[in-house]
This record gives C-alpha cells, structure tokens and sequence, in this order.
C-alpha cells in the first residue's frame, strides 16, 4: 500500500460551478437573454407565416428547451434541484414541451474540475487530506444537482463514498428558488392566481436542509437504525469522523441503477418495486420519517443477494401524526370503495380544496371512481398497464384550466405525496406487478371493510 493516496484523473465532462452570487446571476442572465432572443426570432418567424402564435408557445420551443435546461445543469445547486422536482413531481400531467427541458435535468449534472474540488477538500479536511486515504478516485461516480460522490479506499481497508458539495451551492439556494420561480411565472405555466410564497419558503427550507451534510448524516444515520437487520434493505454506515458540512462520508455499497431493471426479468422488476412501497408504507405509517426526494437515482439493486439499497437522506423529513392519520383514513376509504369518503379524506389530508370540489364534483366524483376501480382489482397492479393515466389525465385538465380553484396542498402532504408519486412514476417505468393492496391492508387493518 503507497504512503500516499493514488488519484485516478480520468477524463470527463469537468465544468467549473459558478459559485459566486454575481457569477450565478450572470449565468440566469445569459439564459433569459439567450430565451429572449430565441422568442423574437421565432415569433418573427411565425408572423410572417401568417400565424398568430401565444407567448408560451414562444417560450416552450425545443431550442429554448435544450438553453434553458443546459443552463441549470451548469448552476447545479437549487437551479436544477427544482427543476428536477418539478418533472418528478408531475408525472404524466405536464406539457410535452416542459417535459422535455425537465428530463435533461435528470440525466445528472457536469462534474467539478479536480482543481475546484482540491480547494473544497482543502477548505474541510486541510492541505494533507490525501493522507488519509490510499487510494482517493478523483473522477465522481456520480455527479447530481447539490454534490457529486467519489470512491475512496482508506488505510484500513474499508472502501468509502464521498460526497462532496458543490462551492456556492448552499449560499446560492434563496436567489435560484427565486430566480427558477420568475423563470415559471414569465412562461406562463403558473397562474398569477395561485400563491406560491408558501411552497417557494418550504423549498427554500428544505433545500438548506439537503445542503448540510452533518444533518444528512444524523438522518443517515436513524434510517440505518430503523432498518436494522431487515434481510432486504441496506443502508449504507456512516463514517461521522470524515463528515463535515461540506462533505458526507459512508460506507460503499454496491448495487447497480434501479433504472437499469427495466430490462431485466419480471420477477427481478417485480421483487425491487415490492421492497420500494414496502419502505414508503413504512416510512408513511409506522416510522414517522420519510425521504421525500423519490429521485431513481437515490435507490440501487443488488442482484445476487436481492436487496434494496437506499441513499441519499437530505430531503427526510418527519411525517406529522396527523398527516399520517389523513393518509391511513383516505387508504381505509379506498380499500372499502366508498367514493364519498375517499373525497372528504382527500379534501382532510388537503388533496382537494374546497373550491374545486364545489365546482367540478362530478369530475372529481369520475376520477375517483376510475382509483378506485384500479386499486380494487384482485391480484397485482400491474403499473406497466397506463390505459386509465389517459382519462385521469383528461378530467384532470378540465380541473387544470380552471385556474381560479388551483390550490396547493399543506406543505407536509405536498412532500408525503412527492415521494408516494415518484415511487409510483418508477413502478410504471419498471413495468412492475406488484399487489399493492395486499400490502396496504397489512398496514391499515382489516379487509378494506371500511374508514375508521
């Protein structure tokens, strides 16, 4: 073993993070100037075609679309978190346009340069900090929207993940929420009606949160104890004395992309989702603690022993009492098939607002029953079958057009059900069978036979 740690300087797609709160600026700046001279020349474009075209279909084009999400990768921080949540969060019921500048914020973030990350590891462990490694992996194995996690081999033996923070990130969140909010309300995609200071201080909250790596840690931490043994779950341990705020070190767990199951055999798909909802259930109603960013690249999959590995702890959150209980009454409703009652649970939890149910009942009424329907089915869910998404979908533009009764659920059922439709978005894309109802009657009680 060598004195000091090795580097493995493999080539990659580098790039510098601004991290200064002028050069963050500058990088909005150049991105709305860029998006405005694309809307001129292309509504020049159209006019004299003799079309009469809106802004937002100015705004939504795919040239504006590739400049709008290269621009937030190259922020990283809260600039590309949110966009990330946005497109998870939303599943099926975004514009294709949207969808697609979204979808380019999953495909992760450009890397820093080894120089700019030497100063971050000097700056948390001090000029010697190769020393304490023998073998440090200088290229990321991954790279994400707050932090990118390299491998490292220490004297002992132990291999360890390292996620080290971008430089300006956590500085930068209060000026990105807002300027990312600007961005939603010029395109148009936000009714001016709808209030979201609530939600924007929520984000801004939480996403200080995920950037304080010794609070990750500590959640890290309590997740481990929850799971325990459980034979098909792992939790990567800690490493408390190489954490800082800056920087989160664990154990390194192999596993490989729950996203590339997709081609794998059925009954593999199907095992991966079970062990998935199993968690969320648990996490909903038993422990009082969720990981509300359902990101597909916070889960891995261990082939050969068949177990779950979970990452990535800064969005956990505790699930108040009372959500949890407005959650189980809504399920027990569910499961009886009462239509009257699943609509009141879900205006209780704060699904619905009032306003809208008194607008559009029988819309509503029509969707639930198409729920209902679905979830009641003997046997597994099968969330590869998607024939039902098309009419949820169409009565829930007829809601979506009537921007007067928008509303925004309490900020804890936001964040619960966040991560209830991202598991819900990788079951469809993994195709997974899995007998869902089964496993919310182990958690609610009974057969369905009614609320309570």
């Amino acid at each position: 073993m060598k004195d000091h740690a090795t580097t493995d300087d493999r080539p990659g797609k580098g790039r510098a993070v601004p991290s200064g709160r002028l050069a963050r600026l500058g990088v909005f700046g150049r991105m709305a100037g860029g998006v405005a001279g694309n809307v001129i020349s292309e509504g020049a474009r159209r006019l004299a075609s003799g079309e009469r075209p809106k802004m937002s279909d100015l705004l939504l084009t795919p040239a504006n679309a590739v400049r709008v999400a290269d621009q937030l990768s190259h922020l990283r921080g809260a600039a590309m978190k949110l966009g990330q949540m946005v497109s998870m969060d939303s599943g099926d019921m975004l514009p294709p346009e949207l969808s697609a500048i979204l979808a380019r914020l999953r495909d992760g973030a450009h890397h820093m340069p080894p120089e700019q990350l030497n100063r971050v590891l000097i700056a948390e462990w001090g000029r010697d900090w190769r020393s304490k490694f023998a073998h440090f992996q200088a290229h990321p194995v991954a790279a994400a929207s707050i932090g990118q996690v390299h491998r490292a081999r220490m004297r002992d033996g132990r291999t360890l993940a390292i996620k080290v923070q971008y430089p300006g990130v956590k500085d930068s969140i209060d000026a990105d929420v807002d300027n990312v909010a600007t961005l939603l309300r010029v395109s148009g995609l936000l009714p001016r009606e709808l209030d979201i200071v609530p939600l924007l201080a929520e984000a801004k909250r939480q996403l200080h949160e995920e950037a304080d790596y010794i609070r990750e840690g500590e959640m890290l931490a309590r997740y481990g104890a929850l799971v325990g043994d459980a034979p098909g779950l792992v939790v990567p341990a800690l490493d408390p004395a190489l954490t800082t705020s800056r920087v989160l070190a664990m154990e390194y767990v192999d596993g490989v992309s729950v996203e590339t199951l997709e081609t794998a055999p059925q009954e593999v798909r199907d095992r991966a989702m079970q062990a998935l909802i199993a968690v969320v259930l648990r996490e909903l109603l038993d422990w009082g603690l969720m990981q509300t960013d359902p990101n597909f690249a916070n889960y891995r999959w261990q082939g050969e022993s068949g177990r779950l590995v979970l990452l990535d702890f800064g969005a956990a959150r505790v699930v108040p009492g009372d959500v949890a209980a407005g959650y189980r009454r809504l399920l027990a409703a569910g499961l009886a098939g009462d239509r009257d009652a699943v609509r009141e649970a879900a205006v209780a939890v704060g699904f619905l607002g009032d306003a809208i149910v008194a607008r559009h009942r029988a819309v509503i009424d029509e969707m639930i029953d198409v729920i209902l329907i679905e979830l009641n089915r003997p046997g597994p869910f099968d969330f590869g079958d998607r024939a039902f998404v098309g009419t949820l979908r169409d009565r829930g533009m007829e809601l979506v057009r009537d921007k007067a009764s928008w509303h925004l659920p309490p900020i804890d059922t936001l964040f619960v059900q966040r991560k209830i439709s991202g598991t819900a978005l990788l079951a469809a894309r993994l195709k997974a069978r899995v007998d869902v109802r089964a496993m919310v009657v182990g958690h609610v009680g009974g057969d369905g036979g009614g609320a309570s």
